[in-house]
């Protein structure tokens, strides 16, 4: 039974959860979660086991539907695991990408309070006018259009009255639900708890829209030698933890391809510039925008795109993207072994993989795009076709990479739809280069390296003191040491091969300079002077017999 106190405080929305999942076919899931589901379902009053459960095929739907229908923070649950094919099916993955975030609106009156409280003053003193009706809502916010005081057109974006409550009862339930997980069989394979506390952080970041404002100052921040990306701006003097002002930006919608027609946009220039954003973002700056789907960007004039929405954004550390580079080198090349080694280093394989296994279907996927050209390949298939082997293998890739294919796929969408002929890796090839130059020459990125290991070393030269202190206050009271070395008579006879030809490789340096320096001083064509050079002769040819058995001896 959930013994907590907190779980009885939210028995009633315990029972709605159970209840919807029992209802959609998930009853043997609950099973596995609570064994003394007897009980609890005599606590909660459900109904007894359904007879007729959706065939299997059918489950993955369900799933999504009853996501849904437990409101905002399982939709983003479920928002968030379709990034994540190594924790489900492909089916399931494909299902939850549908997931649809769109709700009625809250009552203005309600909504008239929230933003009172988020501004600190009257609408009246902010707002010269404000549209009740908005603009757009989903289970988190919704967005009003507003004209500021001062003249400028602004968009409201203002969070639902009472939804953080809601979401930190269910942010308590998912803890404890993974915490009862983690004690099950799928525990052994995954960390639920720390999947648990990922999430209940990154909901907690999403309701603050202080968090969204500082993101698009980023964005803009990395695009101001750029003429092609417009960001907002944010009025921050007016905005808070739940009500974020920012200005309107006028445009078409990115995928009405007949109103860009219409204006005389370039269709195809319109397609260039909204991938290079993203592969900027990503290959350069390692911070990309996340949600790219075609209500967030908008065409100005001059083919210039105008983003909107930054609450979801991805990261790509350094060594994230040397990775990518390094996946995508070895993948050109068709190496499987090598992209199956590449995965255990960057640590999305275990060392126990099946790797025979795994390089056999990598090898399959590649041969199957080995006569594709470049702009043959979509990057919907790739990403289609690596998921069920992120399932099958338990590929635990960092979620931002998941979400970086993501994006790119729907970034590819908006342009094909565009412009047919669009091309992505075509786009990507110059940032290619560029990385790869970066990563091959020295740079900054070198220097920093060095320092942070001269500063590594540093540390661990002060720390040799201290320890040998504990080494010698251990043998001066006879305390025993935990030291077992393995093989030591190999060990030890290595080592004294090692040490003798070293003694022997410095004794030839040492002949073969010093009668070096004899030559020039001896008479010429002296007996003494031939004695130098032959002794010179026989040291060079042991030097380069000492050089051989190095060699044949490793």
């Amino acid at each position: 039974m959930f013994s907590t106190l907190r779980s009885i405080r939210h028995w009633q929305r315990y029972r709605e959860i159970i209840t919807v999942f029992f209802h959609h076919g998930f009853s043997f899931g609950i099973d596995q979660v609570e064994p003394e589901w007897r009980s609890l379902r005599r606590v909660l009053k459900l109904p007894t086991r359904k007879e007729h459960l959706p065939p299997p095929e059918d489950l993955a739907i369900h799933f999504r539907l009853a996501l849904e229908e437990l409101g905002p923070t399982f939709i983003k649950f479920g928002q968030i695991l379709s990034t994540r094919p190594d924790l489900l099916p492909p089916a399931y993955i494909h299902e939850l990408s549908k997931l649809q975030d769109s709700v009625p609106p809250a009552p203005w009156e309600m909504i008239r309070e929230v933003l009172i409280q988020g501004l600190g003053q009257e609408l009246e003193q902010v707002f010269s006018t404000i549209d009740p009706q908005p603009m757009a809502a989903a289970s988190l916010a919704q967005v009003h259009a507003a004209q500021l005081v001062s003249g400028e057109d602004v968009v409201v974006k203002v969070q639902r009255p009472g939804i953080q409550a809601d979401i930190e009862t269910d942010l308590e339930i998912l803890d404890t639900i993974a915490k009862r997980a983690q004690t099950t069989k799928w525990g052994k394979m995954y960390d639920f708890v720390r999947m648990a506390d990922d999430f209940a952080y990154t909901m907690r970041n999403e309701l603050d829209y202080r968090r969204e404002g500082r993101n698009a100052d980023r964005f803009r921040d990395n695009f101001k030698r750029e003429t092609h990306l417009y960001i907002p701006r944010i009025y921050w003097d007016i905005s808070s933890q739940y009500v974020l002002v920012l200005e309107r930006i006028y445009g078409v919608k990115i995928d009405d391809i007949a109103a860009i027609e219409a204006a005389g946009y370039d269709r195809h220039q319109v397609a260039l510039h909204s991938a290079r954003v993203i592969i900027k973002e990503v290959m350069i700056d390692g911070f990309f925008h996340a949600d790219p789907h075609a209500g967030n960007y908008y065409v100005m004039p001059g083919e210039v795109i105008g983003a909107m929405d930054f609450g979801m954004v991805g990261y790509m550390r350094d060594h994230d993207r040397i990775d990518l580079i390094r996946l995508y080198l070895v993948a050109v090349a068709l190496d499987a072994d090598g992209i199956v080694d590449q995965l255990i280093r960057m640590g999305a394989a275990g060392t126990k993989v099946d790797k025979t296994g795994l390089t056999r279907d990598i090898g399959r996927l590649l041969n199957k795009y080995h006569t594709l050209k470049l702009k043959e390949i979509r990057a919907r298939e790739v990403v289609e076709e690596i998921t069920p082997i992120a399932f099958n293998y338990h590929l635990r890739l960092p979620s931002d990479l998941w979400l970086l294919g993501k994006t790119l796929v729907m970034m590819e969408g908006i342009g094909l739809k565009l412009d047919p002929d669009f091309d992505m890796f075509e786009v990507a090839q110059p940032y290619v280069r560029s990385l790869v130059w970066h990563m091959m020459t020295p740079n900054s990125g070198w220097a920093r390296d060095i320092l942070l290991g001269s500063a590594s070393w540093s540390e661990m030269v002060g720390r040799i003191p201290r320890a040998g202190n504990r080494i010698l206050e251990r043998l001066e009271h006879d305390e025993p040491f935990k030291f077992q070395l393995h093989d030591s008579d190999k060990i030890v006879n290595r080592l004294d091969k090692l040490v003798t030809r070293l003694a022997i490789s410095i004794l030839v340096g040492a002949l073969i300079i010093g009668l070096a320096f004899l030559v020039p001083v001896t008479s010429p064509n002296s007996w003494l002077q031939w004695m130098v050079i032959g002794g010179l002769v026989t040291v060079i040819i042991l030097g380069i017999g000492l050089f051989v058995s190095l060699f044949r001896s490793r």
